[in-house]
């Protein structure tokens, strides 16, 4: 890592910056993305590398100025700014930077650069937000989940993201136990422009954190292993009412995808509002694993036009074998006089709940949420639904479910074997 210089001091970034952020500093140092998204567990120092990262930026940049947002403005005191100021100190430029608390604000005396600190509760405080010199280079979100959700965000940055060359927008947060939280949701949506990175506590030198922390994530993992495995590892670990708990939510490559050999494909049937859903996977018999790598969904289509979509765009020739819902035998025979070879699952009592059963006996059900958004959402969000009292109901919803329709069909001819 590099060295912090003032022209009196010098401090090595490395004595700040733990090694698991070494290469996101670079990537914002050669301005790869517009968007840095840190999420993890406790003492991962996701916000200590922020709080770093945005002054040593100011100081290099004539023109840059940042903004740091809370969604409650009473809480920047104890957090971004106390954060900020700490790195200041660590970097030996206090002595640069005139820092007020009434308002929060911290002005770099060397150019008037400023931060500024808002909560977003208070919405006349946007308003506000102006500079003297150059622009808002620096955004940066701390405790994302606490927003209300992307619109809110995305109305800020739309706000505030004017009038500049080359943006650096931050959004940090310990990831809410519930996966279907929008925070969660939101960091398994890919972008090209965003670069997201996971870190926990275990990439941090020790001495940084001290013994007592290390000790008291041990003795939570001894007593709580669910509760260490969300606070300290930052994992979204359900609230108890979600279908699956056995989701892997992450790419499947191209290299993963090659080695697939036992392919299996199914369908739901739809137009409006209900969509037709086509899923494909591959099933690891040996780890008891499946993987869904692909998807086509689409509304208000005749089942000619969502064959040829399939031929077309996603390479299905007629010896492919695709399971679909037996509801519906003209959908079903109107595929077979399009020259594919599709059957109608083999339905019977509870086949629904063997179905999903079976799934939720895997080991895992990784889902590819670039290739497959519908059905990273819907398993993600499949939960049982609950009495007003909060009491879980048994069964299964039947909404919001058409992936898993799909992939139920496909995997038939596997669950109903004896042993499988």
């Amino acid at each position: 890592m590099p060295t912090q210089n003032d022209g009196e001091n010098s401090v090595r970034l490395s004595s700040i910056i733990a090694p698991a952020f070494y290469g996101v500093h670079w990537d914002i140092v050669e301005g790869r993305h517009t968007y840095y998204d840190l999420y993890g567990g406790r003492g991962s120092t996701k916000s200590s590398f922020i709080g770093t990262e945005i002054p040593l930026g100011i100081m290099e940049d004539p023109n840059a100025n940042a903004v740091v947002f809370r969604k409650v403005g009473s809480s920047i005191s104890t957090s971004v700014y106390e954060q900020i100021l700490w790195a200041l100190e660590m970097l030996g430029v206090r002595h640069l930077w005139k820092c007020t608390t009434s308002p929060h604000k911290m002005t770099y005396i060397p150019t008037g650069q400023v931060i500024i600190f808002r909560g977003l509760d208070n919405a006349k405080k946007m308003k506000s937000i102006k500079v003297a010199k150059g622009y808002f280079k620096y955004l940066w979100f701390e405790e994302l989940d606490e927003f209300a959700g992307e619109e809110e965000i995305r109305s800020v940055q739309q706000s505030v993201m004017r009038g500049g060359r080359k943006f650096v927008v931050f959004k940090s947060f310990n990831p809410p136990i519930s996966q279907s939280n929008w925070a969660n949701q939101y960091v398994m949506k890919p972008r090209r422009d965003s670069l997201r990175h996971k870190s926990c506590y275990t990439d941090v030198p020790r001495d940084w954190l001290g013994e007592q922390f290390f000790d008291d994530a041990e003795a939570l993992k001894e007593v709580n292993p669910r509760a260490y495995e969300h606070e300290y590892l930052g994992n979204a670990v359900g609230t108890g009412g979600e279908v699956f708990e056995n989701l892997e939510i992450r790419a499947i490559t191209n290299e993963e995808i090659a080695r697939f050999d036992q392919i299996y494909m199914g369908v739901d049937w739809g137009w409006y509002p209900d969509p037709y859903h086509w899923s494909k996977m591959h099933y690891d018999s040996a780890r008891r694993t499946l993987y869904i790598f692909d998807e086509h969904r689409a509304n208000k289509q005749s089942n000619e036009v969502t064959w040829n979509a399939l031929k077309m765009l996603k390479g299905v020739t007629e010896s492919d074998l695709i399971t679909a819902d037996s509801a519906e035998p003209k959908s079903v025979g109107d595929y077979r006089s399009y020259g594919a070879l599709c059957r109608g699952a083999v339905k019977g009592p509870d086949s629904v709940r063997y179905g999903i059963k079976w799934l939720q006996s895997l080991k895992a059900i990784v889902i590819d949420p670039a290739r497959c958004p519908a059905t990273a959402d819907e398993f993600t969000k499949y939960e049982y639904e609950r009495t007003p009292d909060g009491e879980v109901i048994s069964g299964y919803p039947d909404e919001n479910n058409h992936s898993i329709d799909s992939v139920r069909y496909a995997m038939e001819r596997v669950w109903k074997r004896k042993g499988q």
